[in-house]
């Protein structure tokens, strides 16, 4: 089998200057830190996507790049690993799982808290086992991952459904509201039941449109700052994060707004502020306000999977209804559809 290992930049790939900060050094150096790899019963080919980054600088420009190089690459290959730093790497995998929609080959992003060639390290344990993940095979030869996923610390993620829960701890990423995929101990234990399972009906169309805000809101929060953020900003989709289960305070000025930012064909989504649980619109008088403004309810749907799932519909051109109706969809795994959610 051939996989192809793609080098974006992250801790994975630093080293220490003599000042103590942390710098991208050589790739090839990368991959002599893990000399594990040559016993795996698969040729390995690499390639390095750009000058390595700090995943902070990675934007929807270089979620298209890596687009492109995996379809580039789809026929030629059984599987490929992605490093990437761990700061925007929910991102990343996000917007993948949904421009390489039925994709149907197994990608898997991984990276590490400590830079590979420190001695405590968890890169090398990540990188060896993202490789395993991607040649595990059914019965019948398929790939027993056929998705974007995320692997760290001993558990495999779908990649839309996690979000990066420490800045500190090895056990870094959580998906509150959706199983892992794989446990791995002595054994992978792959859960079937909850991968995605192939279609044939991949389309590959890379175009993002990055013109979307995201609003949090505080105690205190004014009209002059809701006005001008979802009336006069430009943007094409705003993002309210909002508190609880959905709900927002009762502000008399909030429902005229958000009736002038329909008629301006601003699209507005509701999401939570809480990792889990999601939105529930007409739980409470609170958040039914804003289901009658015509709110769409990102549901259960990570903050990183609402933006990028927003980004790329917009891209496709999607405006209106045909926007709403294919936003409250799970098109790849991204969202639990609830009753609550269909009625919006």
């Amino acid at each position: 089998m051939k996989l192809l290992l793609i080098y974006t930049g992250g801790t994975i790939g630093m080293i220490q200057s003599p000042e103590g900060d942390l710098s991208p050094f050589n790739f090839d150096e990368v991959l002599r830190q893990v000399p594990e790899l040559n016993q795996l019963d698969c040729d390995i080919e690499t390639i390095q996507a750009w000058e390595p980054l700090d995943s902070s600088d990675i934007n929807h420009n270089h979620w298209i790049k890596l687009a492109d190089i995996l379809n580039e690459n789809r026929d030629q290959y059984d599987g490929f690993v992605i490093l990437h730093g761990t700061d925007t790497m929910a991102y990343t995998a996000s917007a993948l799982s949904f421009i390489l929609k039925d994709f149907s080959k197994p990608i898997i992003l991984t990276g590490s808290q400590l830079p590979i060639g420190v001695l405590r390290s968890d890169g090398r344990e990540n990188l060896i086992t993202s490789v395993e993940l991607v040649l595990c095979r059914l019965d019948n030869e398929a790939p027993a991952i056929r998705e974007v996923c995320v692997y760290f610390e001993n558990k495999l993620f779908r990649g839309n459904r996690v979000f990066k829960r420490s800045s500190q701890a090895f056990e870094a990423f959580s998906s509150p509201n959706y199983p892992i995929l794989v446990d791995v101990g002595v054994h992978l234990d792959i859960h079937h039941e909850y991968t995605l399972k192939p279609r044939d009906h991949y389309f590959f169309d890379p175009k993002m449109d990055s013109q979307i805000a995201v609003l949090k809101f505080f105690p205190g929060i004014d009209e002059s700052f809701l006005r001008n953020v979802i009336l006069n900003s430009g943007r094409n989709a705003i993002i309210l994060q909002t508190y609880g289960s959905g709900n927002v305070p009762k502000l008399e000025f909030l429902s005229d707004i958000l009736d002038d930012a329909r008629d301006k064909g601003v699209l507005i989504i509701n999401a939570s502020q809480c990792p889990g649980g999601g939105v529930s619109q007409p739980a409470y008088a609170s958040s039914r306000m804003l289901r009658h403004a015509g709110v769409l309810s990102a549901g259960d749907m990570t903050l990183e999977a609402t933006i990028t799932k927003t980004m790329w519909l917009l891209g496709q051109g999607k405006q209106g209804k045909v926007f709403e109706n294919l936003f409250m969809e799970n098109l790849v795994g991204e969202r639990t559809i609830s009753p609550l959610q269909r009625s919006r």
